[in-house]
């Protein structure tokens, strides 16, 4: 590969919280092979001059759906798996153009697309994916209506389907071995109710803790973990005393449970930016009327979790969450996180906490020697300023990913 050496910029420490000015990167087969003061390019290396500009990691999104192309998750996992995977390519390349050069998908992106974009077939961010979520017959990825005769799911052989019902402890174990034979790098599990399916109130919990236990434990045994989506102290509480590593969304947590999860170290990924755009936009894309019903049971809480989180010593990962036409929403989390938690906290979710949640500690999520080389050139000071980071990447002048431009308007 080329190498690549930017010149004169001004780095984002994420670990310090720091501008370091003046400094270069050298890039090289992929990798930051260094970072200082009057580093020279090796021949044939492409020069660039970053005066002016900060240099800080690519950003981590540690809950996206590439799939959800439609409020209505129902028709999507019942859409022709072609065309669930075309409508999934525009998604991908926003959430690049944004600057998120890695994330993690909570449900319906597989190996496949992870493939895809790792191949350079098309543009993305590099993907985690969870492959299906596991939900107990009439959980949050169950979305058959009610009806005399339950049709057996068909849930887990759609692309566009973000989960598959599974029920009882030996199916639930042989789920998750499904799952990561099939290139699941985690393996989510919903283990309460949610908002955009049918029939499973926000307070009602999923799964018994058998289940749970043994879905840990299979995925234990993988060398993996697990991510729940949760909403309530109840849910939170007993998916972290049953293993579980990452809670998603947990609008609803309070300072007890919140102290039990930096206790047992789990983390959360809040997920503040997706129920504004299901409250304002849901309705006129076609979100049923029954999911928008919840939304105001879980969206007036948000800021406060981050709070009692923050306050309890939670680390918490970036996370958006969104559906359909929302999607251009993105980076809005970062600036509804800062409004609470100040630019920094926030900037660090987004790259170290984020890494340390995918296991890539040292590779993703920040700009030292020896890491993955994806990296934002930015016109601004996103510590000062963090609209900088917003409004569809439009002040991110250059992105690269795996040390290759992926976007250059320098």
């Amino acid at each position: 590969m080329t190498a690549l050496l930017i010149e004169n910029s001004q780095v984002l420490d994420v670990h310090a919280l720091a501008l370091r000015p003046g400094l270069s990167v050298l890039v090289q087969d992929g990798r930051i092979a260094a970072v200082g003061e009057g580093l020279q390019a090796p021949e044939g290396a492409t020069v660039v001059d970053a005066r002016g500009m900060t240099l800080m990691p690519g950003m981590i999104d540690c809950h996206v759906h590439v799939v959800a192309s439609s409020f209505n998750l129902g028709a999507v996992a019942r859409m022709p798996n072609v065309f669930t995977m075309l409508r999934s390519l525009p998604i991908m390349k926003g959430m690049l153009e944004r600057g998120f050069t890695s994330v993690r998908d909570a449900g319906g992106g597989d190996w496949s697309l992870a493939e895809a974009v790792r191949t350079g077939l098309v543009l993305g961010p590099r993907i985690f994916p969870s492959g299906k979520a596991l939900s107990q017959t009439g959980g949050h990825a169950d979305f058959r209506q009610r009806n005399d005769d339950l049709d057996v799911c068909s849930c887990a052989y759609k692309l566009g389907n973000i989960g598959r019902v599974v029920d009882g402890v030996d199916a639930c174990r042989l789920a998750v071995r499904e799952e990561i034979l099939k290139g699941a790098t985690q393996i989510k599990v919903m283990a309460s109710g949610g908002v955009a399916s049918p029939n499973d109130p926000i307070n009602n919990l999923g799964y018994s803790e058998a289940e749970l236990r043994a879905i840990v434990e299979e995925a234990s045994n993988a060398n993996t973990y697990v991510m729940a989506h949760a909403y309530t102290p109840r849910a939170i509480a007993r998916a972290v005393r049953c293993g579980v590593r990452t809670i998603e969304h947990g609008n609803l947590v309070d300072a007890p449970t919140a102290e039990l999860m930096a206790e047992l170290g789990a983390f959360m990924v809040p997920t503040l930016i997706t129920y504004e755009g299901l409250a304002n936009e849901g309705e006129r894309y076609g979100l049923p009327a029954v999911s928008i019903a919840k939304i105001d049971s879980v969206r007036g809480q948000g800021k406060q979790a981050i709070e009692i989180l923050a306050k309890a010593g939670v680390k918490m990962g970036l996370g958006s969450d969104l559906l359909a036409e929302t999607h251009y929403l993105q980076a809005d989390e970062l600036r509804l996180r800062a409004d609470v938690l100040g630019n920094g906290p926030v900037l660090q979710q987004a790259t170290l906490v984020g890494a340390e949640i995918l296991g890539q500690q040292g590779q993703l999520g920040e700009v030292t020697p020896g890491a993955i080389a994806d990296l934002l050139l930015v016109d601004g000071n996103p510590l000062t300023d963090i609209t900088c980071l917003l409004n569809q990447g439009e002040r991110i002048r250059a992105i690269v990913k795996d040390g290759a431009f992926v976007k250059n308007n320098l």
